[in-house]
């Protein structure tokens, strides 16, 4: 079985088992480290990204990890740690781009370039003993005050410069007049409710060319739609982690279940694709903070081809 096709099963099984893998970035009490993200960490603690993201959530889930760090075993042994014998490891991947020079008819020589998959082990630190103490260290888990709003999360919101406007009973994007609506913050739950479905909205929001140029679909049902959709749901849940907020899912979660079941049985690369560009719409969206361009460094995201 090749690797896109483990990671689309890990997937759809969640799915299909009325979960979202990425509806929880961390466990509850999880260890983070100081000034750290909700996100999976490598050894440096820099964040991992794309559908290491989302794989690594699922098997931090999916085996009760409460770790964010996962490290090689390389990376163990030069911290002077070792894996626990029998532990199982988990794959990451890595995206890179080759350049592979041919003769054409005329008899000249042309570059094409082509994107490769690597995949490779890592273990979650819950699975390796001896490390340094910056790997197990508590520090508070986010807290969210359910009378106040964020003022962290407000601040990203305005920076992004997005028209917001709230009243009614739904939340959408339009996109013949690119503004979003929102209920009103007082219709929700909690403010961790009303932010997890506004960044949701704010996802959409990149789609039109001018900013990450994604299709949006026509209608619910079709595959462009269900698309989209699942793209709005990680860049979600990847931006309530750099935020530190726990992503809600949202109350129309369970219509589109199956429609995100289809397309990712359909095309096991639709969730590698889907996770590449949630973390283009949030790079895009963390670059609007200092008007700086969007961070597109992380060899994992390249999977849009």
């Amino acid at each position: 079985m090749n690797t896109y096709q483990i990671v689309t099963d890990r997937i759809v099984a969640m799915l299909e088992s009325g979960a979202r893998p990425w509806g929880k970035p961390w466990i509850d009490g999880a260890p983070t480290p100081a000034g750290g993200l909700g996100r999976p960490l490598r050894v440096g603690g820099q964040p991992y990204r794309g559908v290491n993201t989302i794989n690594l959530w699922a098997a931090a889930q999916a085996r009760g990890f409460a770790s964010p760090y996962w490290l090689t075993f390389k990376a163990a042994k030069q911290l002077g740690a070792y894996v626990r014998k029998g532990e199982r490891s988990e794959l990451a991947f890595f995206v890179g781009r080759q350049t592979r020079t041919r003769t054409d008819d005329n008899g000249q020589d042309v570059e094409d370039s082509f994107s490769f998959l690597r995949a490779y082990a890592v273990f979650n630190a819950d699975q390796i003993e001896d490390l340094p103490v910056r790997f197990t260290a508590d520090r508070p888990a986010p807290v969210v005050i359910e009378e106040e709003r964020d003022a962290t999360c407000e601040e990203f919101v305005r920076a992004t410069g997005a028209t917001i406007r709230h009243g009614g009973d739904r939340a959408f994007f339009m996109p013949s007049t690119d503004s979003i609506a929102m209920p009103a913050f007082s219709a929700f739950k909690s403010p961790a409710d009303y932010y997890a479905i506004l960044l949701h909205e704010l996802t959409h929001w990149t789609a039109p060319e001018k900013r990450c140029d994604r299709t949006l679909g026509k209608r619910f049902g079709d595959a462009a739609y269900a698309a989209e959709e699942l793209v709005a749901e990680m860049g979600a849940a990847f931006l309530c982690a750099d935020l530190g907020l726990s992503a809600e899912p949202r109350a129309d979660h369970a219509s589109y279940i199956a429609s995100w079941i289809k397309v990712l049985k359909s095309d096991n690369r639709a969730i590698f694709r889907a996770a590449a560009l949630a973390e283009r719409a949030v790079g895009y969206l963390h670059g609007l903070q200092d008007a700086g361009e969007a961070d597109e460094t992380d060899p994992a995201l390249d999977m849009a081809a």
